[in-house]
């Protein structure tokens, strides 16, 4: 299918965090390989976060707009990773909406103008964009279908929601429930009549009338709920193209950041440690941990002697968050590393070493696991996380709960058991991991489901510049 988009002019608008963006990329890499015309919109300090994708495709254009003011944002931060701990995204998300008269000024004004938005899902505005401008906005989803569903639903039904409540979804698959606290807290805070609240009840919205939904999922897995949004939307326009990072020539690996420890320093490690017997522990690029949680997390590896990989994020300025325990690195010399800042998650879980991760079940390092057929412990903390806890621990059985919550300060001693029962018995987790690592790396080859999929959303989007889609004078 090479070149068959070459005359099709495509927008792309990731939202600047790194679970969202990575995938997205990762997406717009195998659409410029099958010859679409592609530009990106970014604001400055995130542009950095292209040069993996730039330079493999030299074609592409960037759409290079500052970076709006917020009151809630500190200065100089355009990017979900560097805000305060605990922030919520709805403000960078209020925010990046701003955007919407610059980028039309753009739109008017480009003597070739794209046929389509592609856009994060949190995102939702641009579909009155394109409909202002008479082209076809697409909604892309990082988050899997699960709890895409949720999230639908939830901003669809506008649930009344009181604290203590046990929230039930009837009409989603399975007829899913979760506590009031599990729900998004976008939606709890949201206030009738509140300017930000009514945009974000905009948005979401909006994302389910946009012309096309590409999930970073595949069917084997969620099937049960891509149908269920074929059902919902009314169309069949749903693509589940995924996992992003799996197909051909994806980047996503590359474009990491510093850590404390070189990569072969690490493998070399792991190497010469047993095989499934190391825990790895990470909760993503946005978690911050409380001193009080990093002390026992440190306390439970201390009493369960396992071998373990710590990728802990960088100290807050206040140093409030993420602080190793003194002394800790030195009591667990020789079977515990600690990498401070980024680390090689993909190369990490794919060693034969590690046989458990401990995981705040985001949806990228969720996928990254399965790939890997590595058994999880779930920590889920928020956003997604409830939902896609539930996908992993109730629906696959691929993983156990440790526990739950963002300000949940687990017991040492718990969590150690937890953690020595994670590499000790788990012949069956790791089978069922193993059988889904087949189906995703079956899904990406030729005649594979996401393969397909993908193929269905590049004709899709080709026929809108074959309808020559025009905007109006």
């Amino acid at each position: 299918m090479a070149n068959l988009g070459s005359e099709a002019h495509i927008l792309v608008f990731p939202y600047p965090a790194q679970g969202h963006l990575l995938p997205l990329l990762d997406l717009t890499h195998n659409l410029c390989s099958h010859g679409f015309t592609i530009t990106i919109l970014i604001t400055p300090k995130n542009l950095p976060l292209l040069n993996p994708l730039l330079s493999s495709h030299p074609s592409i254009q960037t759409l290079l707009l500052p970076f709006p003011a917020h009151p809630s944002i500190p200065p100089g931060v355009e990017n979900v990773k560097d805000l305060p701990a605990h922030s919520s995204p709805a403000v960078m998300i209020c925010a990046l909406g701003q955007l919407y008269h610059p980028l039309l000024n753009w739109f008017k004004s480009h003597s070739s103008p794209p046929v389509a938005i592609i856009s994060d899902m949190f995102l939702g505005w641009t579909h009155h964009l394109a409909s202002t401008l008479n082209i076809r906005s697409l909604v892309f989803s990082p988050s899997g279908a699960l709890a895409l569903s949720v999230i639908y639903s939830v901003w669809h039904d506008m649930p009344e929601i009181k604290e203590n409540d046990v929230v039930s979804f009837s009409r989603l698959p399975n007829c899913l429930k979760y506590p009031w606290w599990q729900v998004s807290p976008m939606y709890r805070s949201y206030v009738k009549g509140d300017p930000n609240s009514e945009f974000l009840k905009d948005s979401f919205r909006a994302n389910f009338t946009s012309w096309g939904l590409v999930v970073n999922s595949f069917t084997e897995l969620e099937g049960l709920y891509l149908d269920h949004f074929r059902r919902e939307l009314g169309h069949d326009r749903v693509w589940a193209v995924g996992p992003t990072f799996l197909t051909q020539g994806s980047i996503t690996e590359e474009r990491g950041g510093p850590n404390s420890i070189p990569l072969d320093r690490i493998v070399t490690w792991l190497d010469n440690c047993e095989e499934n017997k190391v825990v790895y522990i990470c909760f993503g690029s946005q978690t911050s941990l409380t001193n009080n949680q990093m002390e026992e997390i440190a306390s439970s590896l201390e009493i369960s002697g396992v071998n373990f990989v710590w990728c802990v994020k960088k100290t807050e300025e206040n140093k409030k968050y993420n602080k190793i325990p003194s002394g800790f690195e030195d009591r667990v010399a020789g079977r515990g590393l600690v990498i401070r800042g980024w680390a090689p998650q993909v190369t990490i879980l794919s060693h034969k070493g590690i046989g458990a991760f401990l995981t705040h079940c985001g949806w990228n390092s969720s996928l990254e696991a399965l790939i890997a057929g590595v058994p999880m412990i779930a920590w889920p903390m928020g956003a997604d996380q409830f939902s896609n806890a539930t996908l992993l621990v109730d629906e696959l059985g691929v993983a156990v709960r440790a526990c739950e919550g963002v300000n949940t300060v687990p017991n040492s001693v718990e969590l150690a058991n937890t953690l020595m029962e994670s590499v000790k018995d788990n012949r069956v987790r790791k089978e069922r991991a193993q059988k889904i690592s087949k189906h995703a790396l079956n899904a990406v080859k030729n005649n594979g489901s996401s393969t397909k999929d993908f193929d269905k959303l590049v004709h899709n989007l080709i026929s809108l510049k074959e309808n020559d889609l025009l905007i109006p004078n």
